[in-house]
C-alpha cells in the first residue's frame, strides 16, 4: 500500500510539473502570413506590392513608355481584352510605339492578390479611355493578371479583361427578405 501511495504521488507530482511547464509556455501564434494559395487583403504587402506594378504598367501606357512597359511584361505575355482580341508582348508594344490611339489611358486599381509559389494571381479594377471607331469611350471592367517571379521581381504573362456592362435602364434589385441566403419557400417560416 506504501508503494501504490508513492507511485501515485510521484505520477501526481510529474503530472503537476507538466501542467506548470506548459502554462509557462504557451503554444506560438499562428504565422501571419497567409496561407499558400490564400486570398490576401486590401491592406496587406502583396496588394501594395501588385499595385505599384499595375501603376507602372499604366504609367508606361499613358506615357507611351516602351521600356517601363517591357519591364513589366514577360516576353511570354498573351492578353486578351475584353473584346476577345488576342496579343502578345510584342504586339502589345508595336501599339504603343505606333500610337493609333492618342487618347489611350488607363487607370487600375489591384483588389486582391493569390500568392502561388512563384506564381501570383492579380485581380483588380480598370477603367480605359480609349478610341472605339470614331467615338471615344470609357471602358469599366476587372482584369485578372497572372505573374511568373522573375529574377528580382514579377513579370506579367498573362492578362485578362472582361468590361463591366453599365444598364442605364436597370430595374433596382428587390432585396429579399429571406434570413438565410438559400431560403426554400416550403420549408421555411
Amino acid at each position: 500500500m506504501v508503494g501504490m501511495t508513492r507511485l501515485a504521488s510521484g505520477f501526481s507530482a510529474f503530472l503537476l510539473s507538466c501542467c506548470v511547464a506548459v502554462a509557462q509556455n504557451p503554444a506560438p501564434a499562428p504565422a501571419a502570413t497567409p496561407a499558400h494559395g490564400a486570398v490576401t487583403s486590401a491592406e496587406s504587402p502583396e496588394v501594395r506590392e501588385f499595385q505599384k506594378i499595375e501603376d507602372t504598367w499604366s504609367a508606361a501606357i499613358n506615357g507611351r513608355d516602351q521600356y517601363s512597359l517591357e519591364l513589366v511584361l514577360s516576353p511570354l505575355f498573351v492578353d486578351v481584352s475584353a473584346s476577345g482580341d488576342f496579343t502578345t508582348r510584342n504586339q502589345q508594344l508595336v501599339q504603343l510605339m505606333t500610337g493609333e490611339d492618342k487618347n489611350v489611358h488607363i487607370e487600375q486599381r489591384v483588389l486582391a492578390v493569390r500568392m502561388l509559389g512563384d506564381i501570383a494571381v492579380a485581380n483588380g479594377t480598370y477603367l480605359l479611355h480609349h478610341k472605339a471607331g470614331s467615338a471615344t469611350v470609357d471602358e469599366k471592367g476587372v482584369f485578372t493578371h497572372v505573374f511568373e517571379r522573375a529574377r528580382s521581381g514579377w513579370l506579367c504573362i498573362n492578362s485578362q479583361r472582361t468590361a463591366v456592362r453599365e444598364d442605364s435602364n436597370a430595374k433596382p434589385k428587390k432585396q429579399s427578405n429571406a434570413e438565410m441566403p438559400f431560403h426554400i419557400p416550403l420549408f421555411g417560416k
